[in-house]
């Protein structure tokens, strides 16, 4: 199956992120997972690239199911403050991957006859930044009240107010966490096209 490579390697990001998470860094700022997760839309991306929108999207499938796994696996490891992967998080992560990576899928197609770098770096800038709003605002934000009070209390802790990336004027952590996710994400994306473009050109001899 030509596609099983891509498949393992999207497993293996999104259990990477899963564990990594964990670890912080910058005061609690960032995680290790915030630099693995992006590599996501590598993956995709290649995919999309060397064997079409269909295979790409089988990826995307498999990733997310992957993760569905991660999150119910985590929900049942109990830490000090709750369960290891609280509810909210696990339906904005879900949510966030799965919109995201189909999102940038349809930018990747629509864009793929220009320039080589274009299309994977518009379809990952885009959707970066849509995983980023969807995830923090639904794993976090106060505003959504729907998982009921029990969920809300295991992530009351985002809701507290910081300097905006330590150093600005305060607002809810959330939103400092967001952000910084996001940076790294951007960062991340424009780093890829160099191992895009190897990458590409590596499996394109290989399909021929």
């Amino acid at each position: 199956m030509r596609h099983l490579t891509g498949i393992i390697a999207m497993a293996a990001i999104v259990v990477a992120s899963n564990i990594l998470v964990q670890f912080l860094l910058l005061d609690g700022l960032l995680t290790w997972g915030a630099f693995t997760y992006p590599l996501a839309f590598l993956v995709t991306d290649v995919m999309n690239r060397v064997y079409g929108v269909a295979a790409a999207r089988r990826v995307v499938f498999a990733g997310f199911l992957v993760g569905i796994v991660c999150s119910l696996i985590g929900s049942q490891i109990m830490l000090e403050y709750g369960p290891a992967v609280a509810l909210r998080i696990a339906v904005g992560s879900a949510t966030a991957f799965l919109v995201a990576q189909l999102l940038d899928v349809a930018v990747f197609d629509r864009l793929r006859g220009g320039a080589w770098w274009r299309a994977p770096l518009a379809s990952t800038l885009i959707g970066s930044t849509v995983d980023t709003v969807l995830f923090f605002s639904i794993a976090f934000s106060a505003s959504i009240t729907v998982f009921g009070a029990d969920a809300d209390a295991a992530i009351s802790w985002a809701w507290g107010a910081a300097p905006f990336l330590m150093v600005g004027s305060d607002a809810p952590l959330w939103v400092t966490l967001a952000v910084a996710d996001w940076a790294v994400k951007l960062c991340v994306a424009l780093v890829a096209l160099v191992p895009f473009r190897l990458i590409v050109a590596r499996l394109a001899q290989d399909v021929r």
